[in-house]
């Protein structure tokens, strides 16, 4: 069935006309607009409902001229389709000197709907519609709880939002904790299940509503506790090809419990982000996730970030490293009271600091660098908790 928006500034015009798509059983009209629309409304309802076909009232024939340049330039390839009361000379010509080449006219036979339709469905079969859709997609992982992933999540998220032309959003899917809406003191009293529960039939207008723009990005916090939420694939699915299309980037802080519906963002992601401390918990259940991931094909998108790091740490990088038997792509130090005196203002670190300066970079890191793919290494990570020789108890092994 083929997504379609009918603009009609004709009301009466144009439900006759939703009325007869409808009867073929072919098209399903999922907006209808009774004003021509501006360039900005137009391409945002195009992608937020991946529509196909575009039916156009050629009631005054300059403004919908106005639109068919528009849909052309998007290049998204939709289908156009005109129509009004009559068969007008010159309106029909006009069209067609546009590109538009199907034109339907009162009263809406079924066998000339039918007969448009069928043409339509030749070129969309050839040239399918395609909107731009982001690639750039980031999951955060804690590998235990208080790692510090949503401090990392919401920084970088805030420093992808400072770039040019770059509209960011932040969804916090830790279902069971989040902390985004604590962190950022947000009142938006709707969060990710009512995002899912409308998964199916999210558009453009209802979604401002879901999430609050803050700090130059959109963010989508958890809600109240849901630890038992269940979010079936297809949800997901759809709410995340919804988001693709209407942001450049998107990030998503995880709860590190590797629920189904974490596995399935995780597999849209371009980069998992799995953020440990060095200490031994945290590093113990880093290399469990991470054979965990390898056995679901998803290591060799893992990026691997050490958190918290002191000037004198336990683990260095090289011995993190090793113990995990995959590169450290970051290592953001400690910044305790900065990290707190954010938080309790509701706001980002600056970007003056040096924190905030490792998480600027970071931003840049993901975006630009090309997907690196790499293996678990063979060693077994401290399976018998077994500090490195250099730490080891002086006459012990």
């Amino acid at each position: 069935m083929f997504r379609s928006i009918v603009i009609s500034p004709d009301g009466e015009l144009g439900q006759r006309l939703i009325l007869a798509l409808e009867a073929t059983g072919k098209v399903e009209v999922a907006r209808t607009l009774d004003h021509y629309p501006t360039a900005l409304e137009l391409v945002r309802s195009l992608r937020a409902l991946a529509t196909e076909i575009v039916f156009i009232s050629f009631e005054s024939l300059e403004k919908a001229l106005e639109i068919v340049k528009i849909l052309e330039g998007e290049g998204s390839q939709v289908q156009i389709a005109g129509f009004h009361r009559e068969l007008d000379a010159a309106v029909l010509r006009e069209s067609m000197r546009a590109g538009v080449r199907e034109f339907l006219t009162e009263p809406f036979e079924e066998r000339t709907v039918l007969e448009t339709l069928a043409s339509i469905k030749t070129l969309l079969d050839r040239r399918p519609a395609a909107y731009e859709s982001t690639n750039q997609i980031f999951s955060f992982l804690p590998s235990k709880a208080g790692v510090g992933t949503s401090t990392i999540a919401v920084n970088v998220s805030g420093s992808l939002a400072r770039r040019k032309n770059t509209r960011v959003l932040l969804s916090d899917f830790d279902l069971s904790s989040g902390m985004l809406r604590f962190m950022l003191k947000l009142t938006n009293e709707f969060a990710v299940p009512n995002a899912i529960e409308r998964a199916s039939d999210i558009d453009e207008n209802l979604w401002p509503q879901l999430v609050t723009a803050i700090h130059g990005m959109d963010v989508l916090h958890a809600g109240a506790l849901h630890p038992n939420y269940r979010i079936e694939p297809l949800q997901i699915s759809q709410l995340v090809g919804f988001m693709r299309r209407m942001y450049q980037v998107l990030c998503f802080d995880l709860s590190g419990n590797m629920e189904k519906y974490s596995l399935e963002l995780m597999r849209e992601s371009k980069r998992i982000v799995l953020v440990c401390t060095g200490e031994i918990p945290s590093l113990h259940l880093a290399r469990e996730k991470l054979t965990f991931l390898k056995e679901t094909g998803l290591s060799a998108r893992v990026l691997v970030v050490l958190n918290r790091v002191e000037k004198h740490p336990m683990f260095s990088k090289t011995q993190v490293e090793d113990l995990l038997g995959l590169p450290v792509g970051r290592v953001f130090a400690n910044d305790y009271q900065g990290v707190n005196r954010a938080v309790e203002a509701g706001q980002l670190l600056s970007p003056g600091t040096e924190l905030g300066k490792s998480f600027t970079e970071f931003a840049a890191q993901l975006v630009d660098q090309p997907e690196v793919k790499h293996e678990l290494g063979k060693r077994r990570f401290l399976e018998y908790f077994r500090p490195p020789r250099a730490f080891a108890t002086p006459g012990r092994d």
